[in-house]
């Protein structure tokens, strides 16, 4: 069975929560994630990476952000996916239509795509003990907590190229002006080579 066939039979399903998932698929196509299939319901993407899925279940429907934890929830309706186990995921519930208010869960959608579009994901445990980060830099993160909470929102292919960027370095003295020219960047949160994508894909 092809995606689109398995998506298009997910919200075909009768159930109570039928038309709400409809509204929310509707919500969802308003922005630029693109619509796909994982773990038997519909999941959008951005650029391959997960950014939000749209479910139900026997008593409420809703949907799951990936790196929900990341987004400021300003009205206080994201709950956590397994409380004391899960970091990043967080998932908004609905019981009825009427619940789903659309401006309020379009703006949720789209600081989600931002995020990710931005690299701002929360890193597990287990991807970040695969990350070498080097000296001066592991260091330095530990000296400044808020550039290592700016550098573990990167993904870790981005954090993966920033530890390069000082590994390649055969000389202390050239290592510590890397540091110093990826400090900024870290603030800013912009990745080492995020502004040459942009000149390459313009």
């Amino acid at each position: 069975m092809e995606v689109a066939e398995k998506i298009d039979n997910y919200y075909a399903q009768t159930h109570p929560f039928r038309d709400g998932i409809a509204l929310l698929r509707n919500l969802a196509g308003r922005t630029e994630a693109k619509e796909g299939y994982k773990w038997n319901f519909p999941v959008y993407t951005i650029d391959n990476k997960n950014v939000f899925g749209i479910c139900r279940f026997k008593n409420h429907f809703g949907i799951w952000f990936f790196n929900g934890a990341l987004l400021n929830d300003p009205k206080q309706v994201l709950q956590n996916a397994q409380e004391g186990k899960t970091k990043a995921m967080r998932h908004w519930k609905f019981t009825e239509v009427s619940q789903v208010e659309e401006e309020d869960v379009l703006e949720y959608l789209n600081e989600a795509i931002a995020n990710q579009k931005k690299g701002l994901v929360i890193i597990s445990d287990t991807k970040r003990s695969n990350l070498s980060i080097p000296e001066p830099f592991q260091t330095f993160l530990q000296d400044n907590p808020e550039l290592k909470k700016a550098f573990e929102k990167f993904s870790t292919y981005k954090q993966r190229e920033f530890c390069e960027y000082i590994f390649e370095a055969k000389q202390d003295a050239t290592k510590v002006k890397r540091l110093q020219k990826i400090v900024p960047m870290l603030e800013k949160g912009i990745g080492l080579n995020d502004a040459y994508k942009k000149k390459s894909t313009s």
